[in-house]
């Protein structure tokens, strides 16, 4: 069944041509006019438009443009008694979908709008399919094994399923984002649209046209219709980050969102009905916002539902080896970089470390390690934290004086050698696996280097199976 938008002037026509579209079991919404069509079109979806070409307001064609500025995947229907070539051409032209002339053939008339919803059937749901493919392209896995981050799981498991507004709070950099997603993902609008919105990013009225969208013409620059988020995430999840820094006047438009399901584009006065689930995100206390009287406290207990906290990196250092692996894996496969592994000294220093800039920070470190580091395996050295000043000429130049070539690449590589075997438990095919030689290439690196006596631990003479 699919919900029908009839246009017609004519109260005679408009019941013969919703009788016929009732025999196709389909829902039917009449219009007598223009005005009365674009009303009723802005304010709920339809599958498909059938729109009479004179009206007593105007014409069908105005219609159809104004349908294709709130929504172009609905196909319109142009219908008329006064059939022409040229008005068939430029109907076409103008992106109508179909064109039927009257006295209707009700199997005609069945058959296009047969055809239009299927159209529209296949537009969204191929751009429901895009939207799949871009958010599983995004990182929604929350790693850590430690017991806030599985605490975290636990909740996002409970709390995903329902429809409840959470309000996600952690310090910057600490994957807010990422836990909206992970909630979107595990609910049942998994599949409908997930729209993120920094609130920081835009100014005051820049954010209410963000948020609600605007009318043509409702400021300076608003040459066209614009659809706010709250629509583009119909059916689906509204992730608002930053949502402490809305000043008041947002902030009630918001609460009236929340509490009618109802939004108003800027310039018009006519309300629009949204599902939307809503997560917000703040790095601020939000409730000293409210004892300070910069943030409502009926929109805080709103919002915040369900209060979902993210533990700083700093509270689980224990994931930090874990997601330093992850890390370097993505970083070389985007940056197109060679691999390469953390020396445990530079991992014994990042685990130390308290990360101020949280995860974000962290996977900053090893982006720029990777991509820096002279040897293959990121030293110390190739670290610097915050407040650390990395002075590249104090290392020292190797060209600076006269240099023993073929003994310094012998120590290079009897140490890369060292190294491999330490990382292999001492299992020598695995060594030669991680230096990419052969097995045998490797025994006799071991004589050659004298490292055949120097055993780095019980498993070191392992023969390979």
């Amino acid at each position: 069944m699919a919900r029908l938008l009839v246009v017609d002037d004519e109260a005679n026509m408009r019941r013969i041509l919703g009788t016929i579209l009732a025999a196709g079991a389909h829902e039917v919404v009449e219009a007598d006019g223009l005005g009365a069509a674009r009303r009723a079109f802005s304010a709920a979806p339809f599958d498909a438009v059938l729109t009479d070409h004179r009206l007593g307001d105007g014409v069908g064609l105005s219609l159809l443009a104004s349908c294709q500025e709130v929504d172009p995947t609905v196909p319109v229907v142009v219908m008329t008694a006064y059939a022409t070539v040229e008005l068939a051409v430029e109907a076409m032209k103008q992106g109508a979908f179909d064109f039927i002339t009257k006295p209707f053939v009700p199997e005609t008339v069945l058959a296009v709008v047969r055809r239009a919803c299927e159209r529209t059937n296949l537009l969204r749901e191929n751009a429901r399919l895009r939207g799949q493919v871009e958010r599983l392209a995004q990182p929604t896995t929350l790693l850590g094994e430690s017991a806030a981050m599985r605490s975290l799981r636990q909740l996002i498991a409970r709390v995903a399923p329902t429809n409840a507004t959470v309000l996600v709070q952690g310090e910057t950099g600490t994957g807010k984002e990422l836990v909206a997603r992970a909630i979107h993902e595990a609910s049942s609008r998994a599949s409908q649209p997930f729209v993120a919105v920094n609130c920081a990013g835009f100014t005051e009225s820049l954010l209410e046209s963000e948020l609600f969208g605007h009318e043509r013409g409702a400021f300076s620059g608003a040459d066209r219709l614009r659809q706010g988020v709250f629509e583009a995430a119909h059916h689906g999840t509204l992730f608002l980050d930053e949502a402490g820094e809305m000043s008041l006047p947002l902030q009630a438009k918001l609460l009236r969102v929340l509490v009618n399901g109802e939004v108003v584009r800027v310039g018009s006065t006519s309300p629009r009905l949204v599902d939307v689930r809503v997560v917000a995100a703040t790095n601020r206390d939000l409730l000293a916002m409210v004892r300070a009287g910069s943030f409502r406290e009926d929109l805080y207990y709103r919002i915040a539902v369900i209060p979902v906290e993210v533990p700083p990196l700093r509270r689980r250092p224990e994931d930090i080896p874990l997601l330093v692996q992850h890390f370097l894996g993505t970083a070389a496969q985007e940056l197109k970089a060679a691999p390469r592994a953390l020396a445990p000294t530079a991992l014994a220093k990042l685990v130390a470390y308290d990360f101020p800039g949280n995860v974000r920070e962290l996977r900053n470190l090893v982006e720029r390690a990777l991509i820096l580091a002279r040897g293959p395996f990121i030293e110390e050295a190739d670290l610097p934290l915050r407040g650390e000043i990395v002075d590249e000429s104090t290392r020292p130049d190797p060209l600076q004086h006269a240099v023993d070539l073929p003994a310094t690449v012998e120590a290079f590589e009897r140490d890369l050698v060292r190294r491999a075997l330490v990382a292999a438990a001492g299992v020598q095919a695995e060594a030669a696996r991680r230096l990419g030689i052969s097995r045998s290439l490797l025994s006799y690196k071991l004589k050659a280097l004298g490292l055949a006596s120097c055993g780095v631990g019980p498993t070191t003479d392992v023969k390979e199976p």
